[in-house]
């Protein structure tokens, strides 16, 4: 029970300090699930995070629930999905009551420009250290780049970057090809 309460607790930390969506959360996943509690490893995370984000829902909240379930079965998905949950349903609430009195003031605005430029750091944080477990050899960097540039070139769905460069790892590593 105890553990299942930390579950719970743990995502519960990553629900009230990601700001900014999915993406902000990787360096707080990685802070309380990898380096603090030893649930997944970097490989684990991304993978999760990867499958959490072709899935439908919520990244932050299908990372959890796969984080959960990996380590306390189904309780265990049950309990980290409520902890990331539960404190944005708490806050959203109170902020819904109060958001249309305070949105058109300049400190609320320039709070909200400020929280998105610590957003934008700390993803770059996160993919700077995904990037040292990811990239490991010149198969990776190629698929990398292909992704980035196909990201930031076209309009496709993140789903088929994962299902085609899952396929070409495949590929590559069931080929034999000499990366390094």
């Amino acid at each position: 029970m105890k553990e299942l309460f930390n579950l719970f607790l743990a995502f519960a930390k990553v629900g009230v300090l990601t700001f900014g969506g999915g993406y902000a959360m990787l360096p707080i996943l990685q802070r309380e699930i990898v380096e603090k509690n030893n649930w997944a490893s970097n490989e684990e995370l991304m993978d999760y995070y990867a499958i959490g984000q072709c899935t439908p829902g919520v990244i932050a909240v299908n990372t959890a629930t796969f984080i959960g379930q990996k380590n306390k079965g189904i309780m265990g998905g049950i309990m980290a999905t409520l902890g990331v949950i539960t404190p944005s349903l708490i806050i959203i609430t109170a902020i819904a009551a109060f958001i249309s009195n305070f949105s058109d003031l300049a400190i609320v605005k320039n709070a909200f420009a400020g929280v998105r430029v610590c957003v934008c750091v700390l993803i770059f944080n996160a993919v700077i250290k995904l990037w040292k477990s990811s990239v490991v050899d010149k198969a990776t960097l190629a698929i990398f780049i292909c992704v980035f540039l196909g990201s930031v070139f076209t309009n496709l769905s993140p789903i088929v970057f994962v299902v085609v460069m899952g396929f070409a790892g495949v590929i590559v590593k069931n080929l034999g090809v000499k990366s390094q």
